[in-house]
C-alpha cells in the first residue's frame, strides 16, 4: 500500500493540477468553487476524482467540458498511470462518466449524446469572456498605478510582463491574462501588443474608456453567476464553516458535518 505521507503529497499534486480547470461560465477553478468532492490515488499511480455541481440540472456543456478538462490535468502528471473522472448527483452524469473515461475526444462523446452537436463554439464563447474578465483586472491595475490610456493601449507584452503590481486579484489575473492571449495567439512575440480585444484588433485610447465599461459588464455578469452558483451549492449540500476546534455536538445534529473524512476529501 501506498504510505500515507507519500500518498497525501501525491493528491496534493492532483488537487494542484486541478486549479487549472475552471468553471467555463465563471472562469473561476473547480477547486475555489467547492466542486471537487474527493480524489483518491491507488497503489497503480491510478487516480479517482469525484466532483459534483451546484445543482441537478446544470448545463451537460458545462458538465463535460469539466470533466475532460479533469482527466486531462490529472492524466498530464508524469506519475499517473490512469484517470477516472466520476460526476455525481447530475442528471447527465452516467453519459459524462462514460464518455470522459472512455478516452475519446469531448466533441465526439457530446456529439454523440447531443444530437450531434459540437461544443467548439460553445467554448469560443466562454474562452472570450474570460479573455475580457482577465483583461480588466490588468488593465484597471495599471490605471490604478497611474498609466493614460495612450501608455496600456499601446504597451507591448514584454512591457506588460515588466510590470509589478501589489493587488492580490491583478497578481492572481495577470498570468492567467498572458497565458490566454498567447494560447488564443493575439500575442505572440515581445514586441506585440498586450491589449488587442478578442477579435485581435488594436483598442484606440479614446475608447478605452467604452471598451471598459463593456469589460465591466461581463465581469459582473459573472460574478453574479459564481455568487448564484456558491450559493446554490450550500443550500444543496448544506454546507457551513466549522469553527478551529471542530464540530460541535449541534453541527452533527443539524447535519453540518460532511459524511466523509478522508485524506483525499478537501476542506
Amino acid at each position: 500500500m501506498l504510505v500515507a505521507n507519500l500518498q497525501a503529497e501525491l493528491e496534493i499534486e492532483v488537487w494542484e493540477r486541478l486549479d487549472a480547470v475552471t468553471d467555463p461560465e465563471l472562469d473561476e477553478p473547480i477547486t475555489d468553487m467547492g466542486f471537487v468532492e474527493r480524489i483518491e490515488v491507488t497503489d497503480a499511480r491510478q487516480v479517482r476524482v469525484d466532483f459534483r455541481l451546484p445543482t441537478y440540472w446544470c448545463s451537460p456543456n458545462f458538465a463535460f467540458l469539466m470533466a475532460f478538462g479533469i482527466r486531462r490535468e490529472v492524466m498530464a502528471l508524469p506519475w499517473v498511470v490512469e484517470a477516472n473522472v466520476h460526476l455525481n448527483d447530475h442528471c447527465f452524469g452516467d453519459k459524462v462518466n462514460e464518455g470522459v473515461n472512455s478516452g475519446r475526444e469531448y466533441h465526439d462523446v457530446f456529439a454523440e449524446y447531443c444530437d450531434g452537436a459540437r461544443l467548439d463554439e460553445v467554448v469560443q464563447t466562454f474562452l472570450a469572456k474570460a479573455f475580457d474578465r482577465r483583461q480588466e483586472t490588468v488593465v484597471l491595475g495599471l490605471q490604478a498605478i497611474g498609466l493614460c490610456p495612450a501608455e496600456i493601449v499601446t504597451m507591448t507584452l514584454g512591457q506588460l510582463r515588466m510590470v509589478r503590481f501589489d493587488g492580490e486579484e491583478e497578481l492572481r489575473q495577470l498570468p492567467r491574462y498572458i497565458e490566454l492571449l498567447l494560447d488564443q495567439g493575439l500575442a505572440k512575440a515581445s514586441a506585440d501588443l498586450a491589449f488587442p480585444t478578442w477579435d485581435g484588433q488594436p483598442i484606440q485610447p479614446m475608447a478605452l474608456s467604452e471598451h471598459l465599461a463593456r469589460l465591466r459588464s461581463t465581469r459582473i455578469n459573472m460574478e453574479f453567476n459564481g455568487a448564484l452558483c456558491r450559493g446554490l451549492a450550500k443550500t444543496r449540500y448544506k454546507e457551513v464553516e466549522i469553527g478551529p476546534d471542530g464540530p460541535t455536538l449541534v453541527d452533527f445534529i443539524a447535519g453540518r458535518v460532511p459524511p466523509r473524512d478522508d485524506v483525499g476529501a478537501r476542506r
